[in-house]
């Protein structure tokens, strides 16, 4: 009972993240799942579905089917919802029920590419992770089925980029995407893609011609390593903020020059701050990180990162804290004296810290998005 949550809510699940990731590549994603999830999905976590068109789906899960392990019906209606649509993969995601009874997904994929021609695959989410785990495995394997290298390395243009790891679950809508693109572009550098807002399928598929990778947030560190794995691409982690993205050039630059260095840039880039306050932050590690840097450089205040999610490892500082539930986090909070996170904090935060409202949308969804 010590994670259980009373007061905040808890961040966007695996098959949310999934979903978001994939949105505008022109697959079709399947939620295995009761008929609710679908609309818990797009009113809650998906900010572009009322305006842009995508083929997700929901499977009308019931409960005989869950019993009896009907796997021929799921079948049977992809490929008819596959023979109206033609879509350029099909992405299977799975719940907690279908989880628990053991449906191999892996092998349904098997079977519906097999039949009916088109690139499928299963991601392995279960509804108790979060978005990040969800959204980096499906970028992972966009990276490792469809980015195609269609020039030698030695001809690759100079000074090109990925940026991996954008969804609206972390940025919002796209014109905040757009912002980080020409904060980089001012430095001379070309996005060759960016994954997945903005960007088709066929764009993303050019990524292998990129220089170097830039990790912008924690849902990208998945198929940066899938590039690098395949290509030899070295990347950077860091979000590309206006302040900041001098910094982050330059460390693109020296990961060009010298790509045996470590993968992680993060503690180069990080400043000292020298006030006696310590502002705290609290969100996903690598677009917190990175803004917790510049607050440090910028206006020299001491800061410290509370992460939530999942994935840390490598992402956060020595003097930041990865944190698990609501009551640890309100213990971490306790002595907090400036606190920036999303709204729906401040209930656990103290009555007396100064507390600045940064919405993050898969925490807090649509509420706040006009904050944005």
């Amino acid at each position: 009972m010590r994670q259980s949550y009373r007061i905040i809510p808890i961040y966007t699940s695996d098959v949310s993240g999934v979903c978001s990731a994939l949105y505008e590549l022109g697959g079709m994603v399947v939620m295995h799942d009761p008929s609710g999830c679908n609309s818990t999905y797009n009113t809650h976590d998906e900010i572009r579905w009322y305006d842009q068109d995508s083929l997700i789906f929901i499977s009308g899960l019931t409960e005989i089917d869950a019993v009896m392990g009907n796997d021929e019906k799921i079948l049977s209606d992809i490929k008819e919802a596959a023979r109206e649509f033609h879509p350029k993969f099909i992405a299977l995601v799975s719940s907690p029920i279908p989880f628990m009874n053991g449906t191999d997904f892996p092998a349904l994929a098997k079977v519906l590419e097999i039949e009916t021609g088109i690139p499928s695959f299963a991601v392995p989410t279960n509804g108790m992770h979060d978005y990040v785990y969800g959204a980096g495995i499906a970028f992972e394997e966009i990276a490792k089925r469809f980015v195609i290298e269609k020039e030698a390395r030695g001809n690759y243009a100079k000074r090109t980029v990925n940026l991996l790891g954008i969804t609206p679950l972390d940025f919002g809508p796209i014109s905040k995407v757009e912002e980080l693109k020409k904060n980089l572009e001012q430095y001379g550098w070309k996005i060759i893609s960016t994954w997945a807002m903005g960007d088709t399928l066929e764009d993303l598929s050019n990524a292998g011609n990129a220089e170097v990778n830039l990790v912008v947030s924690s849902v990208g560190l998945r198929a940066a390593r899938a590039l690098k794995e395949k290509y030899g691409t070295p990347y950077v982690i860091g979000t590309p903020y206006k302040e900041y993205a001098e910094r982050i050039s330059e460390a693109l630059e020296k990961r060009i020059r010298l790509p045996a260095l470590e993968d992680r840039e993060k503690e180069n880039l990080q400043g000292t701050g020298n006030s006696e306050k310590i502002i705290t932050l609290i969100g996903e590690p690598v677009t917190t990180t990175s803004l917790a840097a510049l607050i440090e450089k910028e206006y020299h205040y001491k800061t410290k990162v509370l992460c939530p999610l999942e994935e840390t490892d490598g992402l956060i500082g020595s003097q930041d804290l990865k944190v698990c539930g609501e009551e640890e986090m309100e213990e971490a909070l306790k002595d907090a004296q400036i606190v920036v996170a999303d709204p729906l904090y401040r209930p656990i935060c103290p009555a007396e810290c100064e507390f600045y409202e940064r919405a993050h949308i898969a925490f807090s969804g649509r509420m706040f998005l006009k904050n944005k």
